[in-house]
């Protein structure tokens, strides 16, 4: 059972009601207080029924819930409700069985993030939860995310996050590529980035006045820089990926609209799974799935494309389809 946002509304509203030592309230008066609470939360709020209230304090009363000890007297035909504690409150008291519990799912699914070093403490927490909360065992793995914990440059993602949050400028070792020697980068953090099971830092090369993005798999040593930090000024990252697939993006470069058709084998996955936010069915028949998107074209987006081979076919813009083409013949050329 998960505790809802409504849910725990009603909960501090009962909490409230129970531990006021200047009123009494019976069943009547709790229900009213509880659903001007959820309307106040929630104008569309349709409130609660009396049932709803019962199943409420009798999950307060649960060892789940807060194990209350509840007064109930009665004043005439009215039964009214008080803590029989007035210093009790639920406020006051550490988190119940069943918040550990939700508490520890949540970890667990964290868990899977092995190898990333900020979430090391998580393997220390889980068994100090069940030790004081007898909280059952889970042996069986439940989920599974695709995750390479040996992958390179895992180690750095802890000091990179904090210099990101502090705004340190870093001297960052970097191998590229396409160089057989090592550049030294002094370089303004800003965001961190997964893409296809690998990592990419993002920010200020101090020689470029454009954004620059880093494997992470090719930083061979960080640290720290005295030269003094530049400010994010210009780039939203809620906003930056939009408009790509992947993480590359050339300065100036502009969106196109990609048009594309799919086998009628393809085209329930293409349809469950967009290739991006932007795309747009044109027309499905016999003869496939007729789709668009509308992306900055970049090396992943072509990966992307070629991956799906002779069940993927590009109708515009004739330039990438030029593009896919010489590639295709290229690999044909490893065949020979």
């Amino acid at each position: 059972m998960a505790i809802t946002k409504n849910a725990l509304i009603r909960y501090h509203a009962l909490d409230r009601c129970f531990s006021n030592p200047g009123k009494n309230y019976d069943i009547s008066a709790l229900l009213e207080e509880c659903n001007k609470d959820l309307y106040e939360a929630n104008p569309d709020s349709d409130g609660i029924q009396r049932r709803q209230l019962y199943d409420d304090i009798k999950f307060m009363e649960s060892s789940q819930g807060w194990s209350i000890d509840l007064e109930k007297f009665r004043n005439g035909r009215r039964v009214y409700y008080r803590y029989a504690d007035p210093n009790f409150s639920i406020k006051k008291e550490p988190i119940n069985e069943l918040e550990a519990e939700q508490i520890k799912s949540a970890m667990l699914i964290l868990t899977r993030f092995k190898g990333l070093p900020q979430f090391e403490w998580i393997h220390e927490l889980l068994p100090k939860l069940d030790q004081t909360f007898k909280l059952s065992n889970q042996s069986q793995e439940i989920m599974s995310f695709e995750n390479n914990e040996f992958l390179e440059g895992l180690e750095h993602i802890a000091p990179l996050f904090k210099a990101i949050l502090y705004k340190q400028t870093l001297s960052i070792t970097y191998k590229s590529f396409k160089s057989e020697e090592d550049t030294v980068l002094t370089f303004s953090p800003y965001h961190l980035k997964q893409y296809n099971n690998r990592w990419f830092l993002f920010g200020k090369n101090g020689d470029y006045e454009s954004l620059t993005n880093l494997a992470l798999d090719r930083i061979v040593k960080i640290e720290n820089s005295s030269i003094p930090y530049i400010e994010n000024t210009e780039v939203d990252f809620n906003e930056y990926f939009e408009d790509i697939i992947g993480v590359s993006k050339s300065a100036g470069a502009e969106e196109v609209k990609i048009v594309l058709q799919a086998v009628p084998d393809l085209a329930p996955y293409i349809k469950t799974k967009p290739l991006h936010g932007s795309q747009r069915t044109i027309v499905e028949s016999d003869q496939g799935f007729t789709f668009s998107i509308q992306v900055i074209p970049n090396y992943e987006l072509e990966k992307q494309l070629l991956a799906f081979g002779e069940q993927l076919k590009i109708l515009e813009p004739a330039e990438l389809k030029e593009k896919i083409k010489l590639r295709l013949q290229q690999s044909l050329n490893n065949f020979d």
